[in-house]
């Protein structure tokens, strides 16, 4: 038998969310959840589950896969699903120590994923000593050096008309910051929402894509 382990669980994003879900959706039908989601693996009625982070989470992706915009890593909704292997930790050009960063691809799309070290499994660190949420795009964008090196040369020679610099600089930032984790592979599945995304700046893939996720797991 194979087991999944969380790794990342963002219990502000599944509070946030979980409100905004209609529960009628869910009550009035039998759910079968374990063809694409492997680690939420589960089969039940319309019966309240028990009130934990897990199933709280498992209400909220449950409901984007059925009646959200949740899509691939490839074709992006407003949340995308994924199972890549993963290079993650806490992300070392980060001064605070707050971001958690998991960087891979697919065939075609390079991705980030960037979040609170805090909702790393097993670790609270002291939020209040981090500021502002590393799940935020600014904040994230940060802790990862896109504002030292909005002016780098690679940035300014692959500008062209369909992003703006800020755009463009974010895109290679990320793109880079993922070729640079050193850190072994770990195969993951996740749920994210989409930050941003847009062509590769350097042609090394068709895309990037960042991400601030809902959920990862280590899947065997």
């Amino acid at each position: 038998m194979s087991y999944s382990y969380y790794v990342y669980v963002s219990d502000s994003k599944v509070d946030m969310l979980l409100p905004q879900i209609d529960p009628r959706a869910g009550a009035k039908r039998k759910l079968e959840v374990g063809v694409d989601l492997k680690v939420l693996s589960a089969k039940r009625t319309g019966e309240s589950p028990a009130d934990n982070r897990y199933s709280r989470l498992l209400t909220v992706v449950e409901y984007l896969r059925d009646h959200g915009d949740l899509g691939s890593v490839d074709e992006p909704g407003q949340f995308f699903w994924g199972l890549l292997p993963m290079r993650w930790g806490a992300f070392p050009g980060d001064p605070t120590g707050s971001l958690v960063f998991f960087g891979g691809r697919s065939d075609d799309t390079v991705v980030g994923l960037g979040g609170s070290a805090r909702h790393v499994c097993d670790s609270v660190p002291d939020a209040a000593a981090h500021g502002v949420g590393r799940s935020m795009m600014a904040s994230m964008l940060d802790g990862l050096g896109v504002t030292s090196e909005l002016e780098d040369e690679y940035v300014a020679d692959a500008l062209d008309s369909d992003l703006d610099r800020a755009d463009r600089a974010a895109l290679a930032r990320v793109q880079g910051a993922v070729g640079s984790l050193r850190w072994p592979a770990q195969n993951v599945e996740f749920v994210a929402k989409r930050l941003l995304h847009g062509d590769s700046p350097d042609g090394s893939a068709k895309s990037v894509l960042l991400g601030t996720p809902l959920y990862v797991a280590t899947v065997d």
